[in-house]
């Protein structure tokens, strides 16, 4: 089999869609990423310019609807663009950033959870100390140690990647993906494979273990206070981001197990698999919207004081 010129022009596996249908299809998913994009740049916005908002908490959340920004913005054009132009096709170089792209969005969430898990701990725990605990320079290195370590996690996978010959020019997917792209590599794809297992494994170790512990400490310090006001305020920033964790890995398990069996059809697995890159942005800021009572009140402020 021929090598393929790393500019090579690939083929994306597109969707069947019926006469009549695909202006449809495309005007629903651009309808999906304008509301996505609104609701998230309001969120930032939000953030940004209100200095109510200019907290530990607050400034640890920024990175998560800038990365949800992020995985749809990736993933959601091109698919859309296909759809109406019917081309289908990617240059290799841009294969692989959108790639690196997507993944980045899958590590992201998954450590900025963990991040604003962890404040919310020192903030229940040990509130008399969270200000001086959750310092603007203690705030600033949890950020960074969250994207740095997505970034290396990452970035190791793709050099990976990188350094295997590709051999097809089709890739079975409607979007670039690592998996996507071993797939059409060829040479010995063993350390890829173990390699990619481990980093998600670590990833979800790390994520999962820093969330769980959080969350028992807080269940245990909800449980030992008399205040329910107090407990009632925990439990509410809490369960934001329970939801979010658990809405991202309800799609992370349904887009693999739509791999594992044999009689789902090749649409149903696409779409499956573009779930993780829409559901999670667009419920995150309505959800975070919802149960946090600050941004509520700031958002809603004028309305708050007239009910009151």
């Amino acid at each position: 089999m021929e090598n393929v010129s790393i500019t090579f022009e690939l083929s994306l596996d597109p969707f069947f869609i019926p006469d009549g249908a695909r202006y449809p299809i495309f005007f629903f998913g651009l309808a999906i990423y304008l509301f996505c994009i609104s609701c998230n740049l309001a969120l930032l916005g939000l953030i940004i310019a209100r200095r109510n908002l200019h907290k530990p908490m607050y400034f640890i959340l920024f990175s998560l609807p800038f990365n949800d920004l992020v995985g749809i913005t990736a993933m959601l054009p091109k698919v859309l663009s296909d759809i109406v132009t019917d081309t289908h096709t990617v240059y290799y170089p841009l294969c692989v950033l959108q790639g690196f792209l997507l993944h980045m969005y899958g590590g992201g969430v998954l450590f900025i959870l963990a991040a604003m898990a962890f404040d919310r701990y020192i903030a229940i725990c040990s509130p008399l100390r969270y200000n001086s605990l959750m310092s603007p320079r203690v705030v600033a290195a949890i950020i960074a140690i969250v994207w740095a370590l997505d970034f290396v996690f990452i970035f190791t996978i793709f050099v990976l990647q990188a350094r295997l010959p590709l051999c097809k020019s089709k890739l079975m997917n409607v979007f670039c993906d690592n998996p996507s792209l071993l797939k059409i590599s060829c040479g010995n794809a063993f350390i890829n494979n173990i390699t990619g297992l481990f980093n998600t494994a670590l990833m979800q170790i790390i994520s999962i273990s820093v969330q769980a512990v959080s969350y028992v400490k807080i269940l245990i310090a909800c449980l030992a206070t008399r205040r329910n006001e107090a407990r009632s305020k925990a439990i509410n920033t809490c369960v934001a981001q329970l939801v979010i964790f658990f809405t991202f890995e309800l799609t992370s398990t349904f887009t693999i197990l739509s791999h594992r069996f044999q009689n789902v059809s090749p649409d149903l697995q696409k779409i499956v698999g573009m779930l993780i890159f829409l559901v999670p942005p667009i419920l995150n800021p309505i959800v975070y919207g919802l149960n946090s009572h600050e941004i509520r009140r700031t958002l809603f402020g004028s309305h708050t004081k007239v009910s009151t």
